[in-house]
């Protein structure tokens, strides 16, 4: 094609398949917000705060995104000449989600609340955390986009595409199943749709979309339940809905700078899902020059960094990534209309405030289901994009993911307020072996996103033969142990210092939680020092080269 051909009169932005592509990217953008705010309320957070001050700035994330990715496939199309380019798709990123949520805002809310704060100061506190998560996503992004290349040189993709993995296989796809059959019957439905149509790719009839027929056919199922007599479903009560939010433009007012010291002990999980969205970034990019959309991978990145940045300004919590279905929505027949549908919708439903009435009135069990498929996607992708001789670091990175698992359960067992107030927890059991079982898990999930990405590249680093690589990594996992950046032992996963005066009060960590730290970090010291003495043998090997391909 000729470069600098004359803009196509022709090109045909809006088309028959738009249709289609919106209600699926529309429909997954919804179902992101309304996990937000469930989460949330799963922590006891005030609901109406979350509407009012978190959603309208997410909201306009995915707004101002999907809008510049709308110009980019007009610029795109001017370049070329050509009349069938497909927009890239944008939204929230579902990994952010859950571990923003799980491991930031929620744990930080109930701290607020340890520390005596009333509900309403508590959400204004981890509203501020979330609001420098979010900013700082967003400004890694910029310093990282005009290196994506060098990032992707410099980190496998078996340790960023592992982590990923891990938290899309056993918290993106495994806790929307608690609520899924929670509700089985409307539930399962939403299930078969969604998995036979998206995965098993057999249409609907009339080609509707499958998120669309799961929401159709599961939704009536689930209101038809509501009018069974003993069926334990209920409708939902009325909602006064709070018409143009206007808490959110507080952030403006730049009170969350004082929240810092808050913020600074869960950079280190946030962080990690902003380098997973550069690298995301890259691959969906790719994949839209593979369907034949040949994007500036950087300026991709650079949109979906503005767009992470302007949210978290605005008080949203939760960063936006390129999707990886741009093959997808190209041959469904999408063109940039899809994405102008999806932006208009997301933003207005935030900044208006419908989106409480949606929150309301959409089932979660029926729209669930497309989360489900999310996390099978990422996790099949991680796979896909991986060097074939990585896919055991890959299954490695879950292992810390299912720690987190494992100890989710028992963790909010043992916090429940009646065995708080009958002195009953970890310390009192009588097994000590199950305390001990329950302190190394606790530990082991604490951090796991940064745990997965480390072992992950160690593991790729000694199939590759580099072993003084490997040992390097290892020894930055006991560095970042020996402050709590992972495997911490406290409460809500908090950083420490091993040592130190006692005026500094809780930032030394205790002594008997010291011990557990300092044998952590003596097992990665230790295995670095095995990993560098190894790598001079002369049965090693030269080291295998390095590749992005797939085998």
């Amino acid at each position: 094609m000729n470069d600098s051909a004359d803009p196509p009169s022709h090109y045909r932005w809006a088309r028959p398949g738009d249709i289609n592509a919106f209600f699926g990217l529309m429909l997954d953008n919804v179902a992101g917000l309304l996990l937000m705010v469930g989460l949330l309320a799963g922590f006891g957070f005030p609901v109406d705060f979350a509407v009012s001050a978190m959603v309208p700035g997410t909201a306009l994330g995915v707004l101002i995104g999907d809008l510049a990715f709308f110009a980019l496939a007009f610029r795109l199309a001017r370049k070329t000449g050509r009349d069938d380019v497909t927009a890239m798709p944008l939204g929230l990123d579902t990994p952010s989600t859950f571990g923003i949520v799980l491991f930031v805002l929620g744990p930080s809310f109930l701290q607020g609340q340890a520390m005596g704060l009333d509900p309403t100061a508590a959400a204004y506190r981890t509203w501020h955390i979330g609001i420098w998560c979010i900013v700082l996503s967003g400004v890694l992004k910029f310093a990282l986009a005009p290196a994506t290349n060098w990032v992707r040189r410099s980190i496998p993709r078996a340790g960023l595409l592992g982590s990923l993995a891990a938290i899309a296989l056993v918290l993106i796809s495994f806790f929307p199943l608690m609520e899924i059959l929670g509700h089985p019957l409307p539930g399962m439905l939403a299930l078969v749709i969604v998995l036979t149509s998206l995965v098993g790719r057999i249409p609907l009839p009339g080609r509707t979309p499958g998120t669309l027929g799961a929401l159709i056919v599961a939704g009536i199922v689930y209101y038809a339940l509501c009018f069974v007599s003993g069926s334990g479903y209920v409708l939902p009560e009325p909602v006064a809905v709070n018409w143009f939010p206007i808490r959110w433009m507080e952030s403006w007012q730049f009170a969350w700078l004082a929240n810092f010291g808050d913020a600074l002990p869960y950079l280190p999980i946030a962080m990690p899902f902003a380098i997973g969205t550069v690298v995301g970034g890259i691959d969906c990019t790719e994949s839209a020059v593979a369907a034949g959309d040949t994007y500036d991978t950087r300026t991709v990145v650079g949109i979906e960094a503005l767009a992470t940045l302007l949210a978290g300004l605005s008080g949203g919590v939760i960063q936006t990534t390129p999707y990886i279905g741009h093959p997808a929505y190209k041959a469904m027949g999408g063109r940039a209309a899809y994405v102008l549908g999806t932006a208009v919708l997301v933003g207005s439903a935030g900044l208006i405030g419908y989106f409480g009435w949606l929150n309301a009135w959409i089932p979660a069990p029926v729209v669930y289901p497309i989360l489900v498929f999310i996390g099978l996607e990422i996790t099949a992708q991680s796979f896909l994009a991986t060097p074939r001789r990585h896919f055991a670091a890959v299954a490695l990175a879950c292992l810390p993911a299912l720690a987190f698992l494992a100890i989710n359960l028992p963790s909010r067992i043992l916090g429940d307020q009646s065995l708080k107030s009958a002195g009953i927890g970890i310390d009192t059991l009588a097994d000590e072996g199950l305390r001990h079982d329950l302190q190394t898990l606790t530990m082991l999930s604490s951090g796991f996103i940064l745990t997965s990405l480390l072992w992950a590249w160690t593991l790729a680093a000694a199939i590759d033969r580099r072993l003084v690589l490997a040992a390097k990594v290892l020894a930055l996992a006991g560095v970042l142990t020996l402050f709590g950046v992972m495997h911490s032992p406290l409460v809500g996963s908090r950083l420490f210092l091993p040592y130190g005066p006692e005026a500094w009060g809780d930032l030394v960590l205790d002594a008997a939680n010291r011990k557990y730290v300092l044998e952590f970090a003596a097992g990665y010291f230790a295995s670095s020092a095995l990993l560098f003495a190894w790598s001079f043998l002369p049965t090693i090997g030269p080291p295998l080269e390095s590749d992005s391909e797939h085998e």
